[in-house]
Protein backbone atom coordinates (compact mmCIF):
# COMPACT_ATOMS: atom_id res chain seq x y z
CA UNK A 1 0.00 0.00 0.00
CA UNK A 2 3.16 2.41 0.72
CA UNK A 3 4.44 1.23 -2.22
CA UNK A 4 1.82 2.34 -4.50
CA UNK A 5 1.12 5.71 -2.38
CA UNK A 6 4.48 6.67 -2.80
CA UNK A 7 4.93 5.66 -6.67
CA UNK A 8 1.49 7.65 -7.35
CA UNK A 9 3.54 10.79 -6.00
CA UNK A 10 6.07 10.35 -8.33
CA UNK A 11 3.67 9.86 -10.89
CA UNK A 12 2.05 13.08 -10.19
CA UNK A 13 5.75 14.90 -9.86
CA UNK A 14 5.57 15.86 -6.16
CA UNK A 15 8.44 13.22 -4.88
CA UNK A 16 11.57 11.94 -6.76
CA UNK A 17 12.61 8.39 -6.36
CA UNK A 18 16.25 7.49 -5.92
CA UNK A 19 17.13 3.43 -6.26
CA UNK A 20 20.63 2.25 -5.28
CA UNK A 21 21.86 -0.42 -6.54
CA UNK A 22 23.19 -2.23 -3.42
CA UNK A 23 22.88 -5.38 -0.84
CA UNK A 24 20.44 -4.40 1.35
CA UNK A 25 18.05 -2.97 -1.66
CA UNK A 26 17.66 1.15 -0.98
CA UNK A 27 15.68 3.25 -1.82
CA UNK A 28 15.18 7.30 -1.29
CA UNK A 29 12.33 9.45 -1.77
CA UNK A 30 12.28 13.40 -1.93
CA UNK A 31 9.83 16.03 -2.51
CA UNK A 32 10.25 18.02 -5.49
CA UNK A 33 9.50 21.41 -5.68
CA UNK A 34 6.27 20.95 -6.62
CA UNK A 35 5.73 18.30 -3.65
CA UNK A 36 7.44 21.22 -1.09
CA UNK A 37 4.54 23.76 -2.58
CA UNK A 38 2.04 21.84 -1.01
CA UNK A 39 3.84 21.72 2.55
CA UNK A 40 1.76 24.99 3.61
CA UNK A 41 -1.43 23.81 2.24
CA UNK A 42 -1.08 20.27 4.51
CA UNK A 43 0.13 22.13 7.99
CA UNK A 44 -2.99 23.79 7.62
CA UNK A 45 -5.06 20.90 7.17
CA UNK A 46 -2.93 19.14 10.01
CA UNK A 47 -3.30 22.06 12.59
CA UNK A 48 -7.23 22.02 11.53
CA UNK A 49 -7.64 18.01 12.13
CA UNK A 50 -5.41 18.55 15.55
CA UNK A 51 -7.65 21.01 16.52
CA UNK A 52 -10.82 19.11 16.08
CA UNK A 53 -9.32 16.33 17.85
CA UNK A 54 -8.51 18.12 20.72
CA UNK A 55 -11.62 19.73 20.96
CA UNK A 56 -13.54 16.41 20.58
CA UNK A 57 -11.10 14.65 22.97
CA UNK A 58 -10.57 17.46 24.92
CA UNK A 59 -7.27 17.75 24.47
CA UNK A 60 -5.77 21.35 24.90
CA UNK A 61 -4.78 22.51 20.89
CA UNK A 62 -1.24 23.31 22.01
CA UNK A 63 -0.45 19.59 23.50
CA UNK A 64 -1.71 18.89 20.39
CA UNK A 65 0.10 21.63 18.16
CA UNK A 66 3.08 20.93 19.74
CA UNK A 67 3.32 17.47 18.53
CA UNK A 68 1.94 18.20 15.90
CA UNK A 69 4.82 20.59 14.75
CA UNK A 70 7.34 17.86 16.14
CA UNK A 71 6.17 15.85 13.97
CA UNK A 72 5.88 17.74 10.46
CA UNK A 73 9.86 18.94 11.43
CA UNK A 74 10.54 15.24 12.04
CA UNK A 75 8.75 14.24 8.18
CA UNK A 76 10.40 17.02 6.75
CA UNK A 77 14.00 16.62 7.74
CA UNK A 78 13.58 12.72 6.13
CA UNK A 79 12.15 13.76 3.21
CA UNK A 80 14.53 16.80 2.68
CA UNK A 81 17.53 15.52 3.66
Amino acid sequence: MLTLQLRELEADGLVVRTVYRQVPPRVDYALTPLGQSLLPVLNEMQWWGDAYAARASGVSAHHSSVWYTATVCHICHILLW
